[in-house]
C-alpha cells in the first residue's frame, strides 16, 4: 500500500512538472510555474521519505538542514543581477549530488558484489555525466562571476585533446561495464571526467555563456536520468528527462538565435582574439559623438515612441529598477516606452526578463525580437543600455565578420539612438559596433544606473 501511494505521489509531481514547463513558457504565468514546481519537488521528496529503502533518518536530516542554511540565503539575498553566476553554482550541487550518489551505489555494490552490466552502465553514465557537469558549472560560475577571465582560453590542439579525453572517459566507462570491479579504472573516469568539465568550458567565451547555462543544466538533467536507473526511483527519471531535454531544446535554439551552429558554440572559441588579415580595417571609420544627460533628457522627454534596450551592461550596473523609473517619467509626459528583448542578451536565458520583472516592468512592456524589430523605423529614440553584440549592423551588412547572419535588434532603423555606454569598449566578441559610430547615434558614457538617474532628474525638470 505504501509503495501504491509513493507512486502516485510521483505520477501528481511529474503532472505538476510539466505543468511548471508549460507555465514558464509565458511571462504572466512564470511565477504561477514555480509555484507548480516547487509543490512538485515538495511532494516528491516527501514520497520519497516513506521509501522502504531508508532505514535511517539522521544524515537525511542533517542533509536538509545544511541545504536549507545554504539554499536560503542564496534565493533570498542573492541580487537578480547575479542570477547567472547563482544558477551555474545550483548546476553544480545538483550534479555533485547525483555524482556522490552514484559512487556510493558502486561503493555498495563492490562490497556486497552485486552489481550487473545494465547497473553499471546506469552509474557510470551518472558518474561521467555528473563529474563531468560539476567542474564544466563551476568554470561557468567563474567566467559569469569574472573570477576567471571572460574571454576563451586555448590551447593548440585542444579540440582534439579535449575529444582524446572524452574517449578515454567513456572508454573506461566501457571496461567497467564489462569488468565493475575494476576500481581503479572507476576512479581514472571520475578524474578524466572533472577534466573534460574544466576543459570544454574555458575555450568558450562569455558572450556565448547564455548557451552552456543551458547545455549545462541538460547534463544535469541526464545525470538525474542515469541517477533514476540506477536507483530505481521513477521520479528522478521523469524530471531528469524534462529537465535534459528541455535544457538541449533551449541550447540549440538559442544557438540557432545567435546563427551559429551547435558545434560552433562548444569548439569555436568564439571571442578570441583573431589575427587581423593584412590590409584589413581597423574598425568603423568616424567618431563616437558623446551627449550629456541634459541633451538626452530633453531628446527623450517630448519623445512619443520610446524603445529601451537591455543588455549585460544593465545587470553589471543593476540598473533594472532606475530604467523602469525612467520609462514611468516618459509615458506620464505621454510617451509610449517598450522594452526590447534579445533571446541572448546577458548571460543566461531571459536574463533581461527576470531582470526587468524583478524591478516591477509590466509584461505586456518586454517585446520579443521579432515583435519589436517592425517598430524601431517609427521609433524616435532607442535608448541602449549596455547591449552592444545583440544590436551591432555587422550581423546584417559585413559577411566578413564573426557575427554576421546572427539576427540582432534593428536599432540602427530608429529616428535616433542614445547608447549608455562606461566606456569605449568592444563588446564580449571583441568587435567594434559599427552603430556607435553612427551620425544618428550619441553616447552617453558613465555608469548606466548614474546615468538613469541623471536622466530622469533632467527630465523631471524639462
Amino acid at each position: 500500500m505504501t509503495e501504491t501511494l509513493i507512486q502516485l505521489a510521483y505520477l501528481v509531481s511529474a503532472f505538476l512538472f510539466i505543468s511548471a514547463l508549460r507555465a514558464l513558457g509565458k511571462p504572466d504565468q512564470a511565477r504561477r510555474g514555480m509555484q507548480f514546481a516547487a509543490f512538485g519537488m515538495a511532494l516528491a521528496i516527501v514520497a520519497t521519505l516513506f521509501h522502504a529503502r531508508i532505514v535511517s533518518y539522521e544524515w537525511i536530516l542533517v542533509g536538509a538542514a545544511v541545504g536549507a542554511l545554504a539554499g536560503y540565503p542564496l534565493g533570498r539575498w542573492v541580487p537578480m543581477t547575479a542570477m547567472p553566476e547563482r544558477i551555474a553554482l545550483s548546476h553544480a550541487f545538483g550534479a555533485l549530488a547525483a555524482t556522490l550518489v552514484g559512487i556510493g551505489e558502486y561503493s555498495n555494490g563492490l562490497s556486497t558484489g552485486e552489481i550487473g552490466s545494465g547497473h553499471m552502465v546506469a552509474l557510470g553514465f551518472e558518474v561521467l555525466l555528473g563529474a563531468l557537469t560539476v567542474t564544466g558549472s563551476l568554470m561557468a560560475f567563474g567566467k559569469l562571476s569574472e573570477v576567471l577571465p571572460g574571454r576563451p582560453i586555448t590551447f593548440p590542439l585542444q579540440n582534439v585533446f579535449n575529444l582524446t579525453l572524452l574517449a578515454v572517459a567513456v572508454l573506461a566507462l566501457v571496461v567497467l561495464v564489462i569488468e565493475p570491479t575494476l576500481l581503479w579504472v572507476g576512479v581514472a573516469m571520475l578524474v578524466l571526467s572533472l577534466a573534460v568539465g574544466v576543459l570544454l568550458v574555458l575555450p568558450i567565451g562569455g558572450a556565448d555563456m547564455p548557451v552552456v547555462v543551458s547545455l549545462l543544466n541538460s547534463y544535469a538533467g541526464l545525470a538525474a536520468v542515469a541517477t533514476g536507473f540506477a536507483i530505481d526511483n521513477n521520479i528522478l527519471i521523469i524530471v531528469g528527462a524534462l529537465d535534459g531535454f528541455s535544457g538541449f531544446i533551449l541550447s540549440v535554439a538559442m544557438s540557432k538565435a545567435m546563427n551559429r551552429s551547435f558545434s560552433n558554440v562548444l569548439f569555436g572559441a568564439f571571442g578570441a582574439q583573431p589575427a587581423q588579415a593584412a590590409g584589413a580595417a581597423a574598425g568603423p571609420a568616424g567618431e563616437m559623438s558623446a551627449i550629456s544627460a541634459e541633451d538626452t533628457a530633453l531628446r527623450m522627454a517630448y519623445a512619443e515612441r520610446v524603445i529601451i534596450v537591455p543588455g549585460y551592461g544593465l545587470a553589471v550596473a543593476q540598473a533594472q529598477h532606475a530604467a523602469k523609473e525612467l520609462a514611468d517619467m516618459i509615458e506620464k509626459r505621454g510617451g509610449d516606452v517598450r522594452f526590447a528583448i534579445h533571446p541572448v542578451a546577458g548571460r543566461m536565458p531571459g536574463h533581461m526578463n527576470v531582470l526587468l520583472a524583478e524591478a516591477g516592468v509590466s509584461y505586456d512592456k518586454l517585446v520579443d525580437m521579432e515583435d519589436v524589430n517592425p517598430k524601431f523605423p517609427e521609433t524616435d529614440v532607442s535608448l541602449v543600455i549596455g547591449a552592444n553584440d545583440v544590436i551591432n549592423p555587422a550581423a546584417r551588412t559585413n559577411p566578413g565578420s564573426p557575427i554576421y547572419g546572427m539576427p540582432i535588434l534593428n536599432v540602427s532603423d530608429s529616428k535616433s539612438v542614445v547608447v549608455l555606454k562606461r566606456g569605449r569598449g568592444t563588446g564580449f566578441s571583441g568587435l567594434e559596433n559599427e552603430l556607435f559610430f553612427d551620425e544618428k547615434t550619441s553616447m552617453l558614457f558613465g555608469d548606466a544606473k548614474q546615468s538613469l538617474i541623471d536622466l530622469g532628474l533632467e527630465i523631471k525638470n524639462a
